[in-house]
């Protein structure tokens, strides 16, 4: 399994509506790609701006080239994203999953 994590910095004003469109808009299109496993949205607000992690799991690179394209690294952006974002960070982060419990599922 390999988890891909991207990080975004928006206004703390914009946070909640961040927020909102991550998961109306962007957790269904992660969702739509055959292989997904699971999607997770982080935030932590920071003063003036907010940070926001998508971690997605796929259950092999094929699946994320299925979403992402043929350059895993580079991230994806949505059109809507010019609305929120400070800034846009021009690669993702990849980890093989090495361990995990569902213990508390």
């Amino acid at each position: 399994m390999i988890a891909r994590m991207w990080h975004g910095i928006v206004p703390t004003e914009k946070a909640e509506a961040y927020r909102n469109f991550l998961n109306q808009r962007a957790i269904p299109d992660y969702q739509s790609v055959p292989g997904n496993l699971a999607v997770y949205i982080l935030q932590r607000p920071d003063g003036d701006v907010t940070h926001f992690i998508t971690l997605t799991f796929c259950d092999n690179l094929d699946s994320i080239r299925g979403f992402a394209g043929s350059d895993i690294e580079v991230a994806k952006y949505y059109d809507e994203d010019k609305d929120f974002l400070i800034e846009f960070e021009p690669n993702v982060v990849h980890f093989e999953v090495a361990g995990r419990s569902n213990d508390g599922e």
